[in-house]
């Protein structure tokens, strides 16, 4: 394993290294993460800076941190731009990135990266409150990915239970976007797995997975890419959801996106959101939830 400063695409950045595994992380802005995927591989994020852009605020693609709002989950807050450089710390089995403080709300968001072996990392979202005043809300970790022929995405849901259950957020439109409506067959629902086949359709769902699993299988690349995140039983989540993925239009990206509960920051505290990232040197069934979770096991 290795944790280095490199360039990427002309941006000061730092790489951790396995023998199966690469991730990069820029600090020229953001914070963002802007690869993933094995060494000498394709890259499975989607990255284009400058290309798609909400006034000042920057897609760029990649791994994001934004904020959830109580009752308004996509406002202003969430869109404000991340465009000035990260404090950056190297260490040991990772690296830390914090971006500088928001204008708009005296927040500042950060990205640590944190080693757990060769093939998995933990990925740390948060937020810290650099204000005097209050700030409430939860943390999200978006990550935008590039999907193939025959790339799939699925997500496990229902508890086993004996009051087995699960919510589910649709749109037919947000802020006047789009197409696939309620009636998508890009969105199949077995058993215990919901599953994504992208095809150009933008659309988006929010659902609560008591698994707080999303993953990507890519027969281009013959891995599959899966995140995870502990879920908080009695946590205030938006709408009651803590995954959600949006299908970009033509397929340039499809987002796999995790959500925190929200709480309120007295100054100078902060809030974390971690996901474990992991990366599987083969393509995965997601036929049944077992295929998915058995690879946290």
């Amino acid at each position: 394993m290795q944790v280095s400063k490199i360039k990427f695409e002309g941006k000061n950045a730092v790489e951790l290294t396995t023998a199966e595994m690469r991730l990069v992380g820029v600090s020229d802005f953001g914070p963002r993460l802007a690869f993933f995927g094995t060494p000498g591989g394709a890259n499975l994020l989607y990255w284009k800076p400058g290309k798609h852009k909400r006034g000042d605020w920057d897609l760029r693609g990649g791994h994001r941190v934004w904020v959830t709002r109580p009752g308004a989950d996509e406002c202003e807050d969430t869109y404000a731009p991340d465009n000035g450089p990260c404090e950056v710390a190297v260490f040991g089995n990772g690296f830390c990135l914090i971006g500088d403080r928001s204008p708009l709300n005296g927040t500042r968001r950060g990205i640590g990266v944190k080693l757990l072996n060769t093939h998995s990392v933990q990925v740390d979202s948060f937020v810290i409150n650099d204000s005097n005043l209050l700030y409430s809300g939860g943390v999200w970790g978006l990550t935008c990915t590039v999907p193939g022929k025959g790339t799939t995405y699925g997500i496990p849901v229902g508890d086993g239970s004996p009051w087995d259950a699960f919510t589910m957020v649709s749109f037919r439109k947000w802020a006047g976007q789009g197409q696939g409506g309620y009636a998508d067959d890009q969105i199949v629902m077995r058993e215990d797995m919901m599953v994504v086949q992208p095809k150009g359709i933008e659309n988006k769902r929010m659902i609560q997975s008591h698994h707080g699993i999303i993953a990507m299988s890519d027969p281009a690349s013959g891995v599959t890419f899966a995140k995870k995140i502990e879920c908080a039983p009695v946590g205030h989540y938006p709408l009651n959801t803590n995954i959600a993925f949006y299908i970009g239009p033509a397929n340039f990206m499809v987002e796999m996106e995790t959500m925190g509960p929200e709480q309120t920051l007295k100054p100078g505290q902060d809030l974390h959101h971690r996901e474990t990232w992991l990366l599987h040197p083969a393509t995965t069934d997601f036929s049944v939830a077992a295929n998915l979770t058995r690879l946290f096991a």
